[in-house]
């Protein structure tokens, strides 16, 4: 597998080492990006990994629930550029797809542009033609996601990040208190990104890497390297657990309290409600992740206009 400079910029990009180390890495995965980042960490150059791509495209991430707080939908509408991503138009827009979701539940995007849209007589697709035409600019319904049974939401900094927590529970999903919880879960979620609920849900061949990083980078330092493979999988087995609280939701420090997990937080408010609540699933969109932005030369455009 081959690679260009701007692989190598991006994988600089992503992990913060050097560009001749970047290309070295590169060279030895054979291109492969994922596995050059590996190649970095095991030299322990890379010192954070970042996993989601670079963050560049416009728009709105918009999470909602119906009123008894027994659904919920998150959706992410993209637009050319910030200043149409607050166009009170476009918001109203992404809201109608949002209770088009909640209404229908498409199987994809697709199906949600064949829908009539809520509370119009013009299908989805429709309506967006017409957004594009009236606002000027490129609209995209990129992707939703619709929970059933008790679901909080949360949207973050005007609809840059949207999160939905979906929650096992005998409590009234009404009640204000299991709300704020729901709330502080989700906003958890947003700041901290986590990519798994628990630790049953690290896929093994995960786990399995993350070992053979930690035993490649200990084998680096002079201090470790000559250790007996029993001490080095001791360590090996501790930092594992270190992976999990900082990668599973509910193992997680909770942020507005850090004497307690989230996990036991949530069982916490659970218990002062007199019932039970767990987490069951979540998801957190932010907008743009993994889109690349348009890059506008002001200074040709002007030349251009004077020609």
């Amino acid at each position: 597998m081959s690679f260009t400079a701007q692989d190598v910029k991006a994988l600089r990009d992503k992990t913060g080492c050097g560009m001749m180390d970047c290309k070295k890495a590169l060279v030895e995965a054979n291109g492969d990006m994922d596995a050059a980042i590996d190649v970095l960490r095991e030299l322990g150059l890379a010192k954070q990994a970042k996993k989601a791509s670079r963050i560049a495209a416009e728009g709105v991430a918009l999470a909602i629930t119906n009123d008894t707080n027994t659904a919920g939908v998150v959706i992410e509408v993209n637009s050319e550029t910030d200043f149409v991503a607050k166009n009170a138009d476009f918001l109203a827009f992404v809201n109608t797809c949002a209770l088009t979701v909640m209404e229908n539940n498409p199987a994809d995007v697709e199906a949600l542009l064949a829908l009539k849209a809520a509370g119009s007589e013009m299908t989805v697709a429709e309506l967006l033609q017409e957004k594009v035409l009236t606002i000027g600019e490129n609209i995209q319904i990129r992707r939703f996601e619709k929970f059933d049974g008790p679901t909080v939401a949360y949207v973050h900094a005007g609809g840059k990040i949207g999160v939905l927590v979906n929650l096992d529970t005998d409590v009234d999903a009404t009640n204000a208190d299991f709300v704020a919880c729901g709330k502080d879960v989700a906003m958890q979620i947003a700041a901290l990104n986590a990519p798994y609920l628990d630790a049953a849900a690290v896929p093994a061949q995960v786990i399995e890497r993350e070992k053979e990083i930690l035993v490649a980078q200990m084998k680096q330092d002079p201090k470790m390297a000559n250790k007996p493979e029993q001490v080095l999988a001791k360590i090996v087995e501790g930092k594992i657990g270190k992976y999990y609280k900082e990668n599973c939701l509910v193992d997680q420090e909770f942020v507005k309290d850090n004497s307690m997990t989230v996990g036991k937080y949530v069982e916490s408010i659970a218990k002062k409600l007199g019932g039970a609540i767990k987490v069951a699933k979540f998801v957190r969109f932010e907008k743009g992740e993994g889109l690349e932005k348009r890059q506008d030369d002001f200074a040709a455009e002007v030349a251009n206009m004077v020609k």
